[in-house]
């Protein structure tokens, strides 16, 4: 069964938008001085950002 490009398109726009709310919490969190939970969310962010470039090179490999 062959992944559809425009789910694979979807997910990655929302993927994008949950770091981006990610970020911001992580930034509001740092502004309030509590480090233990913009440390968690910062790490989150990271893992996101990594799986998001993962699923773009999917969607451009899928194009191809």
């Amino acid at each position: 069964m062959p992944v559809e490009l425009a789910e694979l398109s979807s997910l990655s726009t929302m993927l994008e938008e949950v770091t981006k709310r990610i970020t911001s919490l992580a930034d509001r969190a740092a502004s309030a001085k509590d480090e233990d939970a913009s440390g968690e969310l910062y790490g989150i962010e990271r893992a996101l950002r990594g799986a998001g470039r993962r699923l773009d090179r999917l969607v451009r490999d899928q194009q191809r």
